[in-house]
């Protein structure tokens, strides 16, 4: 008789689907939001590259000094500003890092991913360039943007995670590196 009794199958159904369901649901969410993060960075990398191309970083940015001449802002905390400026609503500052370098050909420019560090705090340790060169040098603007990620069911959406271990609160958040890049010649300024 019970196994013939089907009043309760829809329900048991939907317990046995159900999370698969909502786990694919949250994988597109984030899977959307990766690329919609992405393409904001490309875009800001595109704007504050032109920036740097046509001479207006070089010459507007120069640091900022108090009175007694001590730098309180330099270059390249202004330059970040304006990326800051650039990039879309739902992306902070905090986890955006920018690497400006030139050269005298396009051979002699580095593209290649860089190694992040941590401290036991969670803030990066790397050191970013800031080196927008002069007219006609090849310049090539780097962003990267720490994406937090989150697993389901075990899984992780990322290639490469890079775990900030915070020792105080005991938590782990993992990160998958947004990486957007444009490499050009400066215009004569």
């Amino acid at each position: 008789r019970l196994a013939r009794d089907t009043q309760a199958t829809s329900a048991m159904e939907f317990v046995i689907v159900a999370p698969v369901v909502f786990a694919l649901i949250i994988a597109t969410f984030e899977l959307v939001l990766v690329f919609l993060a992405q393409a904001a960075l490309e875009t800001a990398c595109e704007g504050s590259a032109r920036y740097v191309l046509t001479g207006q970083a070089q010459t507007n940015f120069k640091g900022v000094y108090d009175n007694n001449g001590n730098l309180v802002t330099t270059p390249q905390q202004q330059f970040n500003t304006y990326i800051c400026s650039q990039l879309a609503p739902f992306m902070g500052c905090g986890l955006l890092f920018a690497d400006v370098n030139s050269g005298s050909s396009y051979t002699t420019v580095n593209v290649a991913e860089p190694p992040f560090y941590m401290d036991t705090n969670g803030n990066v340790t790397n050191t970013f360039n800031y080196v927008p060169g002069s007219q006609g040098q090849i310049v090539t603007v780097r962003l990267f943007y720490l994406w937090p990620t989150f697993s389901i069911f075990g899984f992780n959406l990322s290639d490469k995670i890079y775990n900030n271990v915070n020792t105080t609160t005991v938590q782990t958040t993992n990160y998958n590196i947004l990486i957007a890049t444009s490499v050009a010649k400066t215009e004569g300024y």
